[in-house]
């Protein structure tokens, strides 16, 4: 093991680290060694999922996925290395600093990367109205709802911490409620986002919009995967 551990909220950030075999004890290992775990959406699901990377031996940890934007300057698909991690309330968990620039470095020559900080929030911020309320308020760059819970692990084992996030959908982007509705344990739920579009056919222009950030994101998502290992 190379002693990294990595946490994705969601399958679909797992799969572009590449090939991963599943543990016994429901860890992944990636071919160079990593581990790997897939949390699910939100910070407890993500302190559960970095607790067990560090008793699985990892000795240090990166949260790995997609963000929102909350900069209007960041497009889909710009890579967001945080300097910090913060809260709304407060809380505040440093990234490592020659780990991150090496992989700032690295990423750049493949597409866009930035530093800045990173808002988690315990639930999405959706709408620009809101976006653009938290970026005056707290200068984050983006969002997610994770990363602050597995640097707090990592804090509290003294091991180093990085965040590597891509944005999906960006400052000026209203992420439809049916998708929301439809994500959260680690996969989005077809049958639920069906259902969900059909109770508000509206969301179909907000879910096609979203698809092509999505595949902006997910290229960028796999050069940064990419960069990890070098």
């Amino acid at each position: 093991m190379n002693g990294v551990g990595v946490v994705a909220a969601l399958e679909a950030e797992a799969r572009t680290l590449g090939v991963a075999v599943r543990r016994h004890d429901g860890l992944f290992c990636l071919v160079d060694g990593t581990l790997l775990a897939v949390s699910g959406i939100g910070c407890a699901h993500a302190d559960l999922a970095a607790g067990s990377l560090v008793a699985a031996g990892a000795s240090a940890l990166m949260s790995f996925g997609l963000a929102g934007g909350l900069d209007p300057a960041l497009h889909a698909g710009s890579v967001v290395l945080p300097d910090e991690v913060i809260s709304r309330d407060g809380a505040r968990c440093v990234a490592a600093r020659e780990w991150r620039e090496h992989l700032l470095r690295e990423v750049q020559k493949a597409c866009p990367a930035t530093g800045g900080k990173l808002l988690t929030c315990p639930r999405p911020i959706d709408a620009p109205a809101e976006k653009a309320a938290a970026f005056r308020e707290t200068g984050a760059v983006a969002v997610d709802m994770e990363s602050l819970a597995i640097a707090q692990v990592a804090e509290r084992h003294g091991l180093p911490f990085i965040a590597a996030r891509v944005i999906v959908d960006t400052a000026a982007d209203v992420v439809p409620p049916s998708v929301i509705a439809a994500s959260g344990s680690g996969a989005v739920n077809v049958r639920r986002l069906i259902m969900g579009l059909a109770a508000q056919p509206r969301d179909v222009i907000g879910l096609l919009r979203l698809a092509r950030r999505y595949r902006a994101a997910t290229r960028s998502l796999t050069a940064l995967a990419l960069a990890r290992v070098a």
